[in-house]
């Protein structure tokens, strides 16, 4: 494994590969698209950014790319890449996915809500009837 995700090329969009990745544009913005390397990787391959061929795979996926595959390795942000594993997992694995970022996204900041309703003066079992906590976690949460 490594850190990095890879940008591929697909040989041809027949090929079993081409269930593989993500195209970028179908990710948005990626950083890494604008840096003179993958520029000039582009051109030298004589492809466009908006290439159906071209690919990205996260770091973790990268193994699958085949042997004679053209690739470059690029880095991407914590945001991008949860785009690209997003965007390249199957339907029904994306919607999960999307509930745990809202989960986590509710969640987030949870340890300094329940001491804010604590110092508030909101008791500690109010507190866990309405968060669904419990008892013990919120009053540990001091």
């Amino acid at each position: 494994m490594t850190d990095d995700a890879y940008l591929f090329l697909l040989k041809d969009l027949d090929d079993p590969a081409a269930s593989l990745g993500v195209p970028p544009a179908a990710v948005g913005q990626l950083a890494c698209m604008d840096t003179p390397a993958v520029r000039a990787w582009l051109d030298a391959q004589g492809v466009s950014a908006t290439s159906a061929k071209l690919r990205v795979l996260p770091p973790d996926e990268t193994a699958a790319i085949p042997e004679q595959a053209e690739r470059l390795p690029v880095p991407l942000s914590e945001e991008e890449l949860s785009r690209v594993r997003q965007q390249s997992a199957p339907e029904r694995i994306a919607r999960v996915e999307e509930a745990l970022l809202a989960y986590r996204d509710c969640t987030d900041g949870r340890d300094a809500l329940l001491g804010r309703a604590l110092a508030a003066g909101v008791p500690v079992n109010r507190i866990a009837e309405l968060t669904g906590e419990d008892p013990a976690a919120v009053a540990a949460a001091r």
